[in-house]
């Protein structure tokens, strides 16, 4: 993993911090961007698959096959039972990446309403959204289909963020229920983050935990750490 911490790497950081300024709602991705892992890597890893599903991870995060297709092979290779995600999510709970949980905070003390818009599976993000106070109506992410005895079963295929643009559609329909005034900003470390702007207003990179180059480099505004863009608000 590439560590973002380097000054070379930042991009208009004042300019992002005014940016959220008037920003009224802010949409997170959550893989490598609200939690340092990726989620679906460390499942797969609890199952023994780490090594083939973090190779599709690398190469779905850069473009090189559609989402959907990612997400299905990646599936299919872990096959979870719902018992292993329970057991999962028991000893492996999610790290916060560094400044996150005061960044959210200074959002909801400026009446940002808060999103999280994911790739990943609802089961896995809840948790992490009850940690930031964010509720389960501002997920948006996958769902995992089980069997009667809990076997894996498949994924909601209409659910927005299970296919290539998904993050963008999934941030047309925030704007439905915020309103189409409302100053929208995506924040997130993949390629499929910078698919959602537009819709979304503006979108801000963020390297703290990997920087992905092709994302770095398109990304007008690019920040390594939460911090950066608090001391400028």
């Amino acid at each position: 993993m590439t560590n973002g911490f380097s000054g070379e790497k930042e991009k208009k950081v004042a300019e992002a911090a005014a940016i959220i300024r008037r920003t009224n709602v802010v949409c997170f991705d959550v893989d490598s961007t609200v939690i340092r892992e990726e989620g679906i890597d460390e499942l797969a890893a609890f199952c023994g698959k780490r090594a083939e599903v973090s190779r599709l991870t690398r190469e779905a995060m850069q473009g090189s096959m559609t989402f959907q297709e990612a997400l299905r092979k990646r599936l299919e290779i872990i096959n979870p039972s719902q018992e292993e995600i329970w057991e999962f999510l028991k000893t492996h709970p999610s790290t916060l990446s560094s400044g996150l949980r005061e960044f959210v905070k200074q959002l909801k003390e400026r009446n940002v309403e808060v999103f999280l818009v994911s790739g990943g599976f609802d089961c896995l993000i809840e948790p992490v959204a009850e940690q930031l106070g964010i509720p389960p109506e501002n997920i948006y992410a996958n769902k995992l289909f089980f069997t009667f005895k809990g076997d894996y079963a498949g994924f909601d295929t209409t659910q927005p963020t299970s296919r290539s643009g998904g993050k963008a559609e999934a941030i047309n329909k925030i704007k439905a229920r915020t309103g189409q005034n409302e100053i929208i900003t995506m924040i997130g470390d993949g390629a499929t983050d910078l698919e959602a702007s537009p819709p979304a207003n503006y979108f801000i990179g963020y390297g703290g935990n990997v920087v992905r180059e092709e994302v770095r480099s398109r990304s007008t505004y690019y920040v390594t750490s939460f911090s950066q863009l608090m001391q400028h608000l």
